[in-house]
């Protein structure tokens, strides 16, 4: 996705992984931080919302349901997205999901996943539609890869260095892994992204990183841009 214009703020928040509670918390605190910006605001959240944590149904009926007053939220895909629909596609690939934390995923939507083991394809991708609202599904499935504004990008695991967006491999924006030695992105943009999760944000001239790992920290943490170029960290 593209955008011409900045809104008066924008809200990027780090990697959910089905934790409800502090994706509603730190919402709420976003709103209180918002109110003394006038006008229309903009939250993104940078993908990875289903597997680890609990409560992975609970974060995707949030998502779909109205953003806060005064907001817009636009939602952007992560690597477990992409693996849970490719394991719907293909469903052989159950235990490589299951390996990067599927089975909170599974529970949260009422499934065992010791009992998916021994399923032929069709049943388990039976089982797995029977148990995932397709509203959900839809909305994993149509979720854009990165959203682009002038000067920033913001997009789930980074952007390879030196290559332009739109040149850009659907699998690195999902799946890289930035190293501090890399060069600014072509066009010089500042990109905030998550993916690698560390205990505090990375904040680097040419990109920032705020996935804190919160299935397991408990911080689940947010940046606040604006069109003046300063910045501000809020956490859970």
């Amino acid at each position: 996705m593209r955008r011409a214009e900045w809104p008066v703020a924008i809200y990027a928040i780090g990697d959910i992984h089905g934790c409800l509670r502090q994706l509603i918390d730190i919402e709420r605190s976003i709103v209180a931080d918002a109110s003394a910006y006038p006008g229309n605001k903009l939250i993104v959240t940078l993908g990875d919302y289903i597997d680890r944590g609990p409560n992975a149904a609970g974060v995707l009926d949030h998502l779909l349901a109205p953003p806060p007053a005064g907001f817009e939220r636009i939602c952007l895909a992560g690597n477990h997205e992409e693996m849970l629909l490719d394991c719907l596609a293909v469903p052989r690939w159950l235990d490589d999901w299951l390996d990067l934390g599927a089975d909170t995923t599974l529970r949260s939507y009422g499934m065992d996943p010791s009992r998916l083991a021994g399923l032929r394809s069709g049943q388990l991708r039976g089982v797995l539609r029977a148990h995932i609202p397709q509203v959900h599904l839809d909305f994993l499935a149509e979720l854009p890869i990165a959203l682009a504004l002038p000067g920033i990008v913001f997009v789930h695991a980074g952007l390879r260095p030196g290559v332009a967006l739109e040149r850009q491999a659907e699998r690195d924006l999902q799946w890289l892994r930035p190293n501090d030695e890399d060069d600014v992105p072509s066009g010089g943009e500042l990109v905030v992204h998550g993916h690698t999760p560390g205990d505090r944000p990375v904040l680097k001239n040419h990109r920032v990183c705020i996935d804190t790992a919160c299935f397991a920290t408990g911080r689940l943490t947010a940046i606040r841009l604006g069109r003046d170029s300063r910045f501000r960290i809020i956490q859970t």
